[in-house]
């Protein structure tokens, strides 16, 4: 019994870690939809780093219950600023946003000022993303992580454009 011990605590501990690592810190994600298109496509699979400081322009996973399944979108706004869109142009805090990851334009929408806690999302393809601009802010409570590393397809590995 001893050596069975012995021969496989090895494995179990490997297993432990992985399952640890899994759940708390990073795991892989798959794109749904061609709302991030022109950065991200359909199929691709990602790094979910959940311990995250989530900053302006990164691409975060919001959980199921803001949409019916996970989305994949990009921050614009942070907690505490004010964000809104006139004739195209987003603007944050009164200064125009230098929106270079956008595909198409951007619809406009009202001034909303964010709690605390409330991000504003949009995804790169503005033309068919639904987003802050229809469910509104995100909570950080929604927040899964942050998507910044692609490992596939294999041809484009490596860090997602910020």
């Amino acid at each position: 019994m001893k050596k069975i011990v012995k021969e496989y605590l090895g494995y179990v501990l490997i297993l432990i870690a992985v399952i640890l690592i899994r759940a708390f810190i990073v795991t892989p994600v798959r794109v749904n939809g061609t709302s991030m298109n022109q950065t991200l496509y359909e199929g691709d699979i990602l790094l979910l780093f959940k311990i995250a400081k989530i900053e302006r322009n990164d691409i975060i996973v919001i959980d199921k219950t803001v949409e019916g399944s996970n989305i994949i979108k990009r921050v614009i706004a942070l907690p505490g600023e004010k964000v809104k869109c006139e004739n195209g142009i987003i603007y944050i805090n009164d200064e125009k946003y230098d929106d270079v990851h956008a595909y198409g334009v951007t619809t406009d929408f009202e001034e909303v000022t964010l709690q605390g806690d409330e991000y504003f999302v949009l995804g790169d393809n503005r033309i068919i993303s639904e987003d802050s601009r229809y469910f509104g802010p995100v909570s950080k409570e929604h927040i899964n992580g942050e998507a910044s590393f692609r490992l596939f397809p294999f041809k484009k590995i490596g860090s997602v454009l910020k």
